[in-house]
């Protein structure tokens, strides 16, 4: 591609050496990445600024470069821009073909809950004939190719490459998970979204963007920054989601789980088996993408657990009706959606019950043992995988988060453990993160087993489940393979169970599908 038709909407402020029939073969913000014909972009990170690897690119065959700063040693043409990420955005979707203008897009942002939520929409999606494209923190999926992912939403490049190898195999509807850091780097600035939701938000991040002004402006953007032909779908519960009515110019369409000043809301729902049972009310006729969304009532069972899976699911819902998906569909689906893996995940349910939760934060912690709350649990029996790196900090607001809810939880115990053997060397955990762990659980009254294997941990919770029990698999790092030795443990323990029982919830799982060994 020319650079001149590359540069198709970046405003420019000055050119140096600059030529419109200058040929550009690729494009990256990498020096490293770099080939013989390629457009270098140099962008000021955080920890590291790509005017500094200008020569580099040069000496490596780029044959032009977009700058914030002019640099006067460099012989390669030059194209000087206000932000250089800004401007990368728009160079990759000219790069690839714009392809999001050729597909319908939905993006999803909240603090928490927006890998399932999508997740949610994209089996609903399915279910209803489309081929799908999905962006999210485990997995890119692309038709029926799934590629694990490393960042929430990707760098710029590998959205806009993806989205055309998207459009060539034949996908029509994408849902991507929106970070906010996404958001504020500009790496969805040239994504033609149809349908956005802000599902929640609360104080996570804040170190990632300065304030919490800075964070909610940033997060906010994908609703305020919605173009008058798009649907914003709003958490009428969520007084942050709320605020944004009236602030986008995108036709709005709230949700809530039980307040009627909303489109669409629940008249009742029934938690007690820990899955929600609920009937849905779409309190007004509106014109969706597809015609025109009739007010009604229709019945829906939730396959996925919790509380908090109402307001996904909620959400989810909302952005189908726009998307013109018929009402059977939307429940039969949800019902057979069984969860993402570490989100709350009920891995086994029988004569009791193992939950996979990766217990990420005080926001994360409150959702899932609040629904175990509302739930018929016997007896909790939580396993935790007491954290390595930045440990001090996390394990004591995890823990101080979790006491909150003992009195309303029918558990006596901690069964804590350091994975030993399974998280590497910058995620072990040292003596003093050791010591802040007992350090918060010392006046709680529960007992305070330790176990150094993640094995020996989950074994002995299993010994203790009884009929009516749950098992929770709490913690990241370590307890990644907790579900895989759990179900293990379960082969070994009730060899009358039907092996599919036990691999059924583990072989969609992305990332932990070549570990196995059932």
């Amino acid at each position: 591609m020319q650079i001149g038709e590359l540069m198709n909407g970046v405003e420019v402020l000055e050119k140096k050496g600059f030529a419109e029939d200058i040929e550009i073969e690729d494009i990256t913000v990498s020096s490293r990445e770099v080939e013989i014909g390629s457009l270098f972009t140099a962008i000021r990170g955080h920890y590291s600024d790509g005017h500094r690897y200008l020569r580099d690119a040069e000496a490596k065959g780029a044959v032009c470069a977009v700058v914030e700063t002019i640099s006067d040693d460099l012989e390669i043409p030059q194209i000087r821009v206000a932000d250089t990420r800004r401007a990368h955005s728009r160079i990759c979707s000219n790069f690839y073909g714009s392809a999001s203008r050729d597909m319908r897009v939905f993006g999803i942002t909240a603090t928490n809950g927006k890998t399932t939520t999508s997740y949610m929409l994209n089996s609903i999606l399915e279910d209803s004939g489309s081929t799908t494209g999905l962006f999210g923190s485990v997995r890119i999926k692309n038709g029926n190719e799934n590629i694990p992912s490393s960042m929430t939403t990707p760098d710029a490049k590998i959205v806009q490459a993806s989205l055309r190898k998207m459009k060539d195999n034949g996908v029509t509807k994408v849902t991507m998970e929106v970070s906010s850091s996404s958001l504020e780097q500009y790496r969805v600035a040239d994504i033609d979204f149809d349908i956005v939701a802000f599902n929640n938000f609360s104080r996570e991040h804040i170190d990632q963007h300065g304030s919490f002004e800075k964070y909610f402006e940033a997060k906010s953007s994908l609703i305020t920054g919605a173009g008058e032909k798009a649907y914003a779908v709003l958490n009428y519960d969520d007084p942050y989601a709320r605020s944004l009515i009236g602030k986008t110019h995108a036709r709005v369409i709230t949700y809530s789980v039980s307040d009627k000043s909303a489109d669409i809301y629940c008249s009742g729902y029934d938690l007690s088996s820990g899955r929600a049972s609920m009937e849905v009310v779409v309190a007004l006729d509106f014109e969706g993408l597809e015609g025109k969304v009739e007010k009604g009532t229709f019945h829906v069972e939730l396959g996925v657990p919790g509380y908090h899976s109402i307001t996904n699911a909620l959400s989810v819902i909302a952005m189908a009706l726009i998307d013109g998906v018929d009402r059977k569909v939307i429940a039969d689906a949800l019902k057979r959606f069984t969860g993402v893996e570490r989100r709350f995940q009920y891995i086994y349910d029988r004569d009791f019950i193992i939950a996979d939760d990766h217990f990420a934060n005080s926001r994360n912690i409150d959702v899932t043992l609040e629904s175990i709350a509302m739930s018929d649990c016997r007896k909790l029996h939580i396993v935790y995988a007491i954290r390595g790196n930045r440990g001090t900090t996390v394990n004591r607001e995890n823990i101080e988060t979790l006491l909150k809810w003992k009195d309303s939880l029918p558990m006596d115990e901690i069964i804590g453990t350091v994975s030993e053997g399974l998280v590497g060397p910058k995620d072990e955990v040292k003596p003093e993160e050791l010591e802040v762990y007992f350090d918060a659980l010392k006046d709680s009254g529960l007992a305070t087993p330790l176990y150094n294997k993640l094995e020996d941990a989950i074994a002995y919770a299993l010994n203790k489940a009884e009929k009516g029990d749950m098992v929770l698999l709490a913690g990241s790092q370590g307890m990644d393979y907790g579900a895989e030795i759990a179900l293990n443990t379960m082969k070994a323990l009730r060899p009358d169970l039907p092996e599919e029982d036990l691999l059924r919830p583990l072989k969609e799982r992305t990332l932990l599908l070549e570990n196995l060994k059932i």
